[in-house]
């Protein structure tokens, strides 16, 4: 059988997968098992790559890509492979601005790598914009989160119970705040609310952009319930301010007891990797993934994901481009299936 074939069929299973599970969850297993990496022999010795290399972030600074993306640039430059990083943050709309801003300007650039993940897949579902992941080319998958609900530590919400007797009784009374409107935590929100039967139309998403002003939008009452990984939310959990409900894995983390234990189906991972531009040569892309492969080796990636609380996720190659294309494909069903708004 031709690879098309399998492609089509792949495709349509996921798409099938969701739909049948309008019930929720509607994540297919990709979304669990991303985070259950094969553990990788150490890697060769990282290729010379430039003197200066640049990383675009699309997102505001202090955010999870930036995290990443800082952690990845001193990994490089402590393996060797480059000598200096300069960052460039474009925040704004889950990162399709600065998905396009790259294209246009970084397109063939050997010397510039994007920071992206699920938030850009999703935002590129919900928004459909002129550019879209068709215009980079992926790296590697890098780390996988999963997504903590809070409340202010005054929110009369206090367990799983409470929070879905709450979004059931009055969701459009319910504000959630998250990250970028059609981002993972968008499409968490869309999945709670159906988890807990309420009429996911009904959903009043607030969009910031970063864990810090979802922990503000829910100290001032702009919001009910904040959604956001938690390495953004864990100052604001362990100084009292926050209160975790629960955690989207399928098993407790975090000292978060998980939605899915708690009788509330309700599953998600996020990811996030590294691309460069479709014009870069195969060649230099080879590089930059053999680079970036002795990077995560480091031991200041490593740090960096214990201190996140990041789970190790290396997908490369062929194996990426076909979780990228099924990523897609579940993100464009979500968005329908949820009924989310931009």
């Amino acid at each position: 059988m031709t690879a098309p074939i399998h492609r089509r069929k792949a495709l349509a299973h996921t798409f099938a997968a969701a739909a049948a599970a309008w019930g929720l969850p509607a994540v297919p297993a990709w979304a669990q098992a991303s985070s259950a990496a094969t553990p990788r022999p150490a890697s060769a010795k990282a290729p010379r790559l430039a003197t200066t290399l640049r990383i675009v972030i699309p997102a505001n600074p202090g955010g999870g890509w930036d995290q990443t993306g800082r952690a990845l640039g001193a990994a490089l430059v402590g393996v060797g492979a480059v000598d200096h990083i300069d960052y460039e943050n474009i925040g704004g709309k889950g990162g399709t601005i600065g998905l396009a801003k790259y294209a246009e300007k970084y397109g063939a650039d050997a010397n510039t790598l994007l920071m992206g993940g699920m938030v850009m897949v999703g935002a590129v579902a919900l928004q459909k914009p002129a550019v879209d992941m068709g215009h980079i080319q992926p790296l590697a998958r890098l780390t996988s989160d999963y997504l903590v609900a809070a409340v202010a530590a005054p929110s009369p919400i206090k367990t799983t119970q409470d929070l879905a007797g709450a979004l059931r009784a009055d969701l459009r009374g319910m504000p959630v705040a998250g990250g970028s409107a059609g981002g993972v935590d968008h499409m968490f929100a869309g999945v709670l609310a159906r988890a807990a039967k309420a009429r996911p139309e009904d959903l009043v998403y607030k969009p910031f952009a970063g864990g810090a002003d979802v922990v503000e939008a829910l100290m001032s009452g702009a919001a009910s319930v904040g959604l956001s990984g938690y390495s953004e939310f864990s100052d604001a959990l362990a100084s009292g301010k926050l209160r975790a409900i629960g955690v989207s894995s399928r098993r407790s983390v975090f000292g978060v007891p998980a939605f899915r234990e708690q009788g509330l189906d309700a599953v998600m991972a996020n990811w996030r990797g590294v691309f460069t531009g479709k014009g870069v040569a195969p060649a230099r892309t080879a590089e930059m993934l053999a680079a970036v492969e002795a990077a995560t080796h480091h031991e200041s990636w490593a740090r960096t994901l214990r201190q996140n609380r990041w789970e190790p996720s290396w997908l490369a190659g062929k194996d990426l481009a076909e979780f990228m294309e099924l990523d897609l494909t579940t993100a464009r069903v979500m968005v329908y299936l949820l009924k989310l708004k931009a």
